[in-house]
């Protein structure tokens, strides 16, 4: 699909006419953070929050509400005649709608889908409501914190593959002829994410999206969240002596990191492929 390539200093009809178009048939993806978010302002544990209004161990936010005219269900979070529920506490996603942020080359860059606004299709009354520029809307739309959040768990992300990098490079795994761990690794990119939730299993899942954190800074908070994964693995693999054991652990935590990336939004499929070739050029098949 083509995309509308924006700088901070684009004006663009972001007005919202506050219809709650948006908030109907979407996926909203979630990293760890922004569920402790959700979790605050509704004010329940983070479990409860991922329990009753997420899917896939909680990357993705629930859309089960009564269905629109099109068919189409409403966010688990809006309420008809009032809309979101927890505002103060939407994920990085709602912030930006209907923009669309990329990083490349370390730096982000904001987008549109399509040729024409997406806005026009649902709510052609913005055009009626005064312009602003992309940065100011950021603003207004407090997405900072959550950009960083999303930044932070980019490194978290490759801080887990890592590991699964040592498992089986640094192992004796790939020294074994091994062929296995790098097809698997393929194979997961394009498992759905209910099948690779599955996979991971419920502890890994919990320790990946329910930490035991409570940080209103993103950055510490994912901090926090990278010690905790890594000594997990530290203590859950740290003891293998088995080629077997070694593959599971490869495959276990390379799940782990492609999980997190879909709960990110980012190309899964495209990062393993990196992943892959990285892992080849070390002497991996």
């Amino acid at each position: 699909m083509q995309t509308t390539k924006l700088t901070p200093e684009s004006i663009l009809p972001l007005t919202c006419s506050r219809s709650g178009t948006c908030c109907f048939g979407k996926t909203v993806k979630l990293n760890p953070w922004e569920l402790f978010s959700f979790s605050k302002e509704k004010k329940i544990t983070v479990k409860e929050f991922r329990d009753l209004y997420c899917d896939f161990g909680g990357i993705q936010l629930r859309f089960n509400g009564e269905a629109d005219k099109k068919g189409q269900q409403a966010c688990s979070q809006y309420v008809d005649g009032f809309g979101c529920s927890v505002h103060l506490g939407r994920p990085l996603a709602c912030r930006l709608y209907p923009l669309g942020r990329k990083i490349q080359n370390d730096k982000a860059h904001y987008i549109y889908e399509g040729d024409q606004f997406p806005c026009l299709t649902d709510c052609a009354e913005v055009l009626e409501l005064p312009k602003m520029s992309v940065g100011d809307y950021l603003k207004g739309q407090e997405a900072n914190q959550f950009e960083k959040a999303q930044d932070e768990y980019l490194m978290v992300m490759q801080n887990i593959a890592d590991i699964a990098f040592e498992l089986l490079l640094d192992s004796g795994l790939a020294a074994s002829g091994d062929t296995k761990t790098l097809a698997t690794w393929s194979v997961m990119s394009k498992e759905s994410p209910e099948l690779l939730a599955k996979r991971i299993g419920k502890e890994w899942l919990d320790c990946l999206m329910i930490p035991a954190i409570k940080s209103d800074n993103p950055i510490d908070f994912a901090q926090q969240h990278n010690e905790i994964l890594l000594l997990k693995a530290q203590d859950q693999f740290g003891g293998l002596t088995t080629i077997q054991g070694f593959y599971k652990a490869a495959v276990t935590i390379m799940g782990v990191a492609l999980h997190l990336a879909r709960g990110l939004g980012a190309d899964q499929q495209t990062i393993a492929a990196h992943w892959i070739a990285t892992a080849k050029k070390h002497g991996a098949q």
